[in-house]
């Protein structure tokens, strides 16, 4: 199993107990993780490469968890969050929630509790790293294609028949046809719905006559 597969569970409590309780029932269930005492350590921290989440505590020193949830956003880090706290209400939970939070916890919660937000947190970004992965290989795919070919692509996932996109560009039907081939070629598409899924994925706009 590669680094990169590995899933890791990152813990923020300024608790030490509570980091050392948390980080044992992980490893009773086989998973990793690494603690930290404060939203700053965890940012200094070099992060790994596979599936992740982040177990963090609402009211840390210096900084809310909410607060911090908001500062992750902004910095371009993704990555799925489940609260804990000792003092939720409603109100906050709600904002934790509408924010993308997975889960909002009360201590004391159950060990199982926690598990689940966690099995769900990762299995989400495993989910969300795929996706990326497979539009990074797509934009690779398109990146390949010429001008004319790009331009022939989004005439074809518009609906447009290879007559109309010649009478369009100004060319033959027969030279339409090869730009065509290159493009389901070069995308690795097995038919034109697929070939307009990839399209959709990567937002390439289509247009027509």
């Amino acid at each position: 199993m590669t680094s990169a597969s590995v899933s890791t569970v990152y813990v923020v409590d300024d608790d030490a107990d509570v980091r050392a309780s948390i980080q044992g029932l992980l490893k009773s269930v086989g998973l990793r993780s690494q603690s930290y005492e404060t939203p700053q350590e965890f940012m200094r921290a070099k992060r790994q490469d596979g599936p992740c989440c982040l177990v963090l505590d609402v009211r840390l020193p210096g900084v809310n968890g909410l607060d911090f949830q908001r500062e992750l956003a902004e910095a371009g880090v993704c990555i799925p969050i489940i609260f804990i706290t000792g003092h939720g209400d409603i109100p906050m939970t709600v904002k934790a929630m509408k924010s993308g939070a997975v889960e909002f916890l009360t201590k004391p919660f159950r060990d199982q509790d926690l598990l689940d937000a966690i099995h769900q947190a990762l299995d989400h970004d495993r989910e969300s790293r795929q996706q990326q992965s497979d539009t990074a290989q797509l934009r690779k795919c398109y990146d390949s294609l010429t001008a004319r070919e790009r331009e022939v692509m989004g005439l074809v996932v518009s609906g447009m028949l290879n007559k109309q996109i010649a009478s369009d560009l100004g060319t033959s039907e027969i030279t339409v046809k090869i730009h065509r081939g290159h493009v389901m070629r070069k995308m690795q598409a097995e038919s034109l719905a697929e070939l307009v899924r990839m399209a959709a994925k990567l937002e390439i706009p289509s247009r027509t006559k």
